[in-house]
């Protein structure tokens, strides 16, 4: 099912919005500040060319580091970074997903492929410090990271 969800999404427009992230991302690569941007929007295109039974998880939920840990993407660089996509290419691609949500919203068949838009428009916004990774790792890295807060909660 995913085989064919993935399919028929890349071929009604997919494809198009994945382009629009690697554009992104080889004007952003021109400038070394904008090399994390990079990185994001080659990992959102994935997602945006083939977005069923994967999934986007904070790098921090991979990393076994502590949730205070800063790192480049997760610290001021990459917050600058996220606000210089969100003021440029975030808002054409938020408001691409957003119109793709709701005109896929408008029959039965299309819902499935209008959540997604929703759950990608989410994502344009704030695309540095996070990973494309299956559903199946996505759930595997929380359900570990919820265990080791659990822990850390009870030896307090």
């Amino acid at each position: 099912m995913r085989f064919a969800g993935n399919i028929i999404w890349f071929l009604l427009g997919g494809a198009v919005i994945a382009v629009i992230w690697l554009v992104g991302a080889v004007i952003f690569a021109v400038s070394i500040i904008g090399l994390p941007l990079s990185r994001a929007a080659i990992e959102m295109a994935k997602l945006s060319a083939w977005p069923f039974g994967k999934d986007v998880v904070h790098v921090r939920d991979l990393d076994a580091r502590e949730l205070s840990a800063v790192t480049a993407t997760t610290g001021t660089i990459g917050f600058i970074a996220n606000v210089l996509w969100a003021c440029s290419f975030g808002i054409i691609l938020f408001i691409s997903y957003l119109i793709a949500g709701v005109l896929n919203c408008l029959t039965i068949i299309g819902i499935p492929f209008g959540i997604q838009s929703f759950k990608l428009a989410g994502i344009s916004f704030w695309p540095v410090g996070r990973r494309v990774v299956s559903v199946e790792l996505a759930r595997a890295a929380r359900e570990a990271n919820a265990q080791d807060q659990l822990a850390r909660l009870r030896k307090t």
